[in-house]
C-alpha cells in the first residue's frame, strides 16, 4: 500500500492518495492511517530548540545518553565527537535529537507540533523526540507547509469552489482565513536552511534532483 499528499503553502491539497486501488480497500491512508513519523518528527525538535535561542552553528556533542532504562542509539552505531546543530540535522543523529529535546523540555515539543497543526494524541516521553508517536500524513504535510509558508498559519482545504452545471452560478468560494503568524519568519529561514542541508550534505542526497526542496 501507499499514500501520497501534495499540499500548496496557503493549505491547498493538490493531490491525495489513499491507497494503491479504492476497489480493493476504502481505507484512506493519508488521513485515516495513523503510523510513527521517525525522524521527520524531529523537526519539531529542532524548531522548539530554534525558538529557544539555539542556532544552525551551535555545537553540541554525540555522546551515549541514557533516560531511565531507554539508551537511543545512532543508525550509524558510531558516535562523532562534536558536531553543529546543522550537521546533526543533516546526518540525522538520533541522540542529539534526544538531547535537545531534553533541554527545550518534551512538552515544549508538544505544543510547537500542536501548533503547527498535529491533532493527534502526543505522549510527554523522552521517545516522541525519535517520533514514537501516531499521527496521520495530513497532520505532518500541514505542519511541514508552515515552513513553506514563510511561517504564516496554515489551514488545510480540498474544495476551491463549486459552480452549477448548467449556470455555472457559484455555490461556494474558499476564504482563506486572516492571515497569522505561527512561526517567527527568522526562525522559518533557520529552519528552511537547516532542513535543506539534509538533501545537501546529509542522508536525502539522493533525493536533490536539482530544485529547491
Amino acid at each position: 500500500q501507499a499514500a501520497l499528499l501534495a499540499m500548496k503553502p496557503d493549505g491547498a491539497v493538490t493531490a491525495m492518495i489513499g491507497g494503491m486501488d479504492y476497489l480493493q480497500s476504502q481505507y484512506n491512508r493519508a488521513v485515516q492511517a495513523k503510523r510513527q513519523p521517525g525522524s521527520s518528527f524531529k523537526m519539531f525538535v529542532y524548531l522548539a530548540a530554534m525558538e529557544n535561542g539555539f542556532n544552525p552553528d551551535m555545537v553540541v556533542e554525540v555522546a551515549p545518553i541514557q533516560i531511565g532504562k531507554w539508551r537511543p542509539a545512532n543508525y550509524s552505531g558510531t558516535y562523532y565527537g562534536l558536531v553543529s546543530i546543522r550537521q546533526a540535522v543533516a546526518q540525522s543523529i538520533n541522540t542529539v535529537a534526544v538531547l535537545i529535546s531534553q533541554h527545550v523540555g518534551i512538552p515544549t515539543v508538544i505544543n510547537a507540533a500542536k501548533r503547527l497543526g498535529v491533532k493527534s494524541p502526543l505522549p510527554n516521553a523522552p521517545s516522541i523526540a525519535l517520533g514514537a508517536a501516531e499521527v496521520n500524513l495530513l497532520e505532518m504535510t500541514t505542519a511541514y507547509a508552515h515552513l513553506a509558508s514563510g511561517g504564516k498559519g496554515v489551514q488545510p482545504y480540498g474544495i476551491k469552489r463549486i459552480l452549477k452545471k448548467k449556470t455555472q452560478e457559484e455555490l461556494y468560494q474558499y476564504e482563506p482565513s486572516n492571515e497569522y503568524i505561527v512561526i517567527n519568519p527568522n526562525v522559518v529561514a533557520e529552519m528552511n536552511s537547516v532542513l535543506s542541508s539534509v538533501l545537501e550534505i546529509g542522508t536525502a542526497r539522493g533525493a536533490a534532483i536539482g530544485r529547491s526542496a
